[in-house]
Order: C-alpha cells, then structure tokens, then sequence
C-alpha cells in the first residue's frame, strides 16, 4: 500500500468515527432533554438551593403574533423589504434556534405584504412554531436569535409566538422541541396524509421553566454549546469523506 493509499484509507477510519460520535453526542443531548426537563431540579451554584420551577398554559406565557401565506415561489433568494421564515426550513433545515445574522433567508419581495404584518416583524426570543408536516414534527420550533436591525416575518404555515416575559436566550428553543414538550401536541394533531396543528389546540398545553432565568441561561447554553460541538463534528467528518468519495 502506498503512503497516499495509506493516508486516504486512514481518513476514512477517522470519518466514519467522526459520525458515530456526532450521532452519540445527539443522542446524549435529546436523552437529557427528554428526561429531565420532566423531573429536573437545578441547583443554583451561587446561592446553593433548589430553584423552583413554574408551570403555566402556553396561551398565559405568549401572545400570536401574524404569519403571511406566501409559497417558496413568491418568496426571492435575493433581495427585499423583509426576511422570510418559511415552514418547511423549521421543518428541516434550522435547528431550536435560528441565528439570523448567520442563515440566509429569502425575502418577501412586495412592500404591500411586509407593510401588513409591520406590528408583526420578530425580534430576538420570538419562537416560529411549524404547523403543518407529513407526520408527528409538526410543531417543530426555532428560537429566534441575532437580530439586529433585520426585518424578519413568519411565513406559511407558521405560528409565531411572541413570549409575554422574559426568558433566557435559547431555553424555549430547546424546551419545545423537547419529547417534555412536543408530546403533550401529539393527541392535538389532526390529518392522516397531511398532519396539522391548530393555535388554538396549543394554548392549553403546559410549559415548563426555572422561575429563576439565571437557571434559564445555564440550561440554553449547555444545549447551544452541545449543538456547537455536534455541527463541529459534522465538519471534521465530513471534510475527509469528501475526500474519499
């Protein structure tokens, strides 16, 4: 075997390791995610007592915001008035939060559409719930994040929810998408080929959060960090796959 045929088959060996530990690694994030969410108790390392936990109905904690009904088609790749958050990039493509200041996004190209839901453009800590899928990820979530001056609307077959206090960056991202939350939507949803939820059926799910947002931000950014970790893997994998394809 020659020094090159040595070096490509090594890289393979490291690839297909890679993989495995980024599938273990996600795995370990939604195992806690769905386990503990439902009977964690964090205690605080500053003042060294249990922190309680609140449980309020969805429809006490946020307020629905509009959503446009424009398809992919309508939508531009290039420029517009205001960013687009279509359902099916919730579905498939962003993860519990969307950083906007690094996705791109395509935008709605009418100053009419955008003008209409102007008391409607998402800010930071707003969460785009997908409403409509093919089988049980309907009600996927993103956590909206990075926003700075950025027009951003939810699209088609979304509901964003606008929280009505303050949570910590990136536990409602996480939370909802969380088996703690989502299965409570599950008896909700209604279709066979399409499946569908309604805002109404989710106001009177129930969530769950450390009363103390300190807690809150320990939570998001361990999940953020794991998600880090993971989209590092992917890249260490897939850099020598490419090469030996």
């Amino acid at each position: 075997m020659s020094y090159s045929e040595y070096m490509h088959s090594g890289l393979c060996v490291f690839a297909d390791f890679i993989k495995e530990l980024s599938l273990k690694v996600s795995e370990s994030c939604f195992g806690v995610l769905e386990v503990e969410f439902r009977r964690l108790h964090v205690i605080s390392e500053s003042i060294r007592e249990i922190t309680s936990w609140e449980q309020r109905k969805l429809g006490d904690c946020f307020s629905l915001l509009q959503n446009n009904t424009l398809s992919r088609a309508e939508l531009s790749n290039g420029n517009g008035v205001a960013m687009n958050v279509h359902y099916g990039d919730v579905l498939i493509k962003f993860d519990e939060c969307l950083d906007v200041s690094k996705e791109q996004l395509p935008f709605i190209e009418k100053h009419s559409v955008a003008d209409k839901l102007k008391t409607s453009y998402l800010q930071n800590g707003d969460v785009i719930v997908a409403d409509t899928a093919e089988d049980e990820t309907v009600g996927k979530c993103t956590e909206i994040m990075g926003l700075t001056d950025q027009k951003v609307i939810s699209g088609l077959h979304t509901i964003p929810l606008r929280p009505n206090g303050k949570f910590a960056t990136g536990y409602l991202g996480f939370y909802l998408n969380s088996a703690a939350y989502h299965d409570q939507l599950k008896p909700l949803m209604q279709g066979i080929k399409v499946t569908s939820i309604s805002k109404s059926a989710m106001q009177d799910t129930v969530i769950r959060y450390p009363s103390d947002i300190k807690e809150q931000e320990l939570i998001g950014r361990y999940f953020i960090n794991i998600d880090h970790l993971i989209t590092l893997h992917q890249r260490w994998w897939e850099y020598p796959q490419q090469m030996c394809l």
